[in-house]
């Protein structure tokens, strides 16, 4: 998982390395750096390239400058990158002014990449951001476990949305292309003072990390957490940003309290319990559902207030999800009381966002998904009855993306009738056709509930 992407204009593509030294080259015709390297600094605003290097490590301190040997890659169980261990991670925390929350994905299956002559077998983690509650960006990220038990990262497929569509593809790579080589993302055995670089494809992507602390101990969502690492990574447009990782979740933070900030709410199976979730949560989800349908009412607020409060008096809620949803209730009452029908909208669906994350504690990820896939089929009739092309548009890629987690695991007929439903969804909302989104959404809504049966 590599949060927080970076992405640069098309034109620092060309131009944005120049090596002042010798270069090391694979026979796939990648390029690794070698000291006396200098990647230029690239504004990330114009994307033009300037004649300052970046203030990289010495090659001595590098630790992934050794050709990886991948006999079983997708068995990745280091503890700082356990991808293959974890099947789903929610975060959350704030970029700008925008609420941001993620939901990140380890898929059933795998992706070869080709290096050299050697076909690689790949995991694949899904990457969906959320700003405000709203689709912002998706990536497919390939991660592949050496048998000295680093992990590296093999690529990235990267989408970025604006107004439920896709904006542009910038920062998608993928090792063996274009010279980009295989990039080390987490060493076996970190210590402080390595540097390696889980992305370099200078002018495209390129990240070096330094690692600050290990070992260090630090708050999770249900206790202390033991064995974390701070690194501190140096990007393309010369800024830095701090992270920490940690035992059983992987990337745990980037960033601050203060500022710009992704952190984990909770992990699966990390942060699960045994037995079924709280008698208060049935509650809470009607009032979540209640004030995401409709016209929110003063009735509407003191219900899912009430419900919040009785769930949180009856089970441990993770700090950050609960202040995530504190945040978005006052956020509620404000929309409402200033009859701001947007801001409604929005912080309505982020109340039911955060319900839904909290049954990943008691539940399956499938239940999980499948209230997931709920919450969306009725996003899709609301915004379609408001007429609203993007936010439909973004429902339907929702929709889409939850169904790629799900879709193997139901049974074939209701797969066949969630799938169809959605195809039909999928059409109205390319066309720019809310009316018909609006048709097809309560035949959507009845097929999902179909595969709680």
């Amino acid at each position: 998982m590599n949060t927080h992407r970076r992405i640069l204009w098309p034109g620092a593509v060309v131009g944005a390395v120049v090596m002042a030294g010798a270069c090391s080259g694979s026979a796939d015709g990648s390029v690794k750096a070698s000291a006396g390297d200098c990647v230029h600094v690239v504004d990330e605003d114009t994307g033009r390239t300037g004649e300052d290097c970046l203030p990289l490590a010495p090659a001595s301190d590098r630790v992934d400058l050794s050709e990886p040997a991948f006999s079983h890659p997708t068995r990745i169980t280091n503890p700082l990158h356990p991808t293959g261990e974890v099947d789903q991670v929610v975060m959350g925390g704030q970029e700008g002014d925008a609420v941001f929350r993620t939901e990140v994905s380890t898929l059933r299956g795998t992706k070869t990449i080709t290096l050299d002559d050697r076909k690689v077998q790949a995991l694949t983690q899904q990457y969906v951001a959320f700003a405000d509650g709203r689709i912002h960006e998706v990536a497919l990220d390939w991660y592949a476990q050496a048998d000295d038990g680093s992990v590296w990262y093999l690529g990235e497929d990267v989408f970025n949305y604006e107004d439920g569509v896709v904006a542009d593809t910038e920062g998608t790579w993928q090792a063996g292309r274009d010279g980009a080589p295989p990039a080390m993302i987490m060493p076996a055995h970190p210590e402080k003072g390595d540097v390696y670089r889980s992305e370099n494809l200078p002018g495209v992507v390129f990240e070096e990390v330094t690692v600050k602390d290990v070992d260090r101990t630090v708050d999770g969502p249900y206790g202390k957490v033991q064995g974390a690492m701070t690194v501190r990574e140096l990007h393309m447009d010369g800024s830095t940003e701090d992270k920490t990782f940690a035992p059983g979740y992987g990337e745990f933070s980037t960033g601050s309290a203060n500022g710009d900030l992704e952190a984990v709410s909770l992990a699966v199976p990390t942060d699960a319990v045994q037995g079924p979730p709280p008698p208060e949560s049935a509650a809470l989800d009607r009032a979540a559902r209640a004030v995401q349908d409709g016209e929110v009412t003063d009735a509407d607020l003191d219900a899912v207030r009430d419900a919040w409060t009785a769930y949180r008096a009856s089970d441990a809620v993770p700090k950050l999800l609960e202040r995530q949803m504190t945040r978005d209730l006052d956020m509620l009452d404000e929309a409402v009381a200033a009859k701001d029908e947007g801001e409604t909208l929005g912080a309505a669906l982020r109340v039911a966002q955060n319900t839904s994350d909290l049954r990943l504690r008691h539940e399956p990820v499938r239940t999980a998904d499948v209230a997931r896939l709920a919450l969306w089929a009725r996003q899709l009739g609301i915004d379609a009855a408001a007429g609203a092309e993007g936010a439909v548009a973004g429902d339907v890629t929702s929709l889409e993306l939850v169904w790629e987690r799900l879709k193997d695991q139901v049974p074939k007929d209701g797969a066949a009738a969630v799938t169809a439903d959605l195809r039909e969804a999928r059409e109205a909302a390319d066309r720019g056709d809310t009316a018909a989104a609006q048709q097809v959404a309560p035949d959507l809504a009845e097929a999902v509930a179909g595969l709680r049966s």
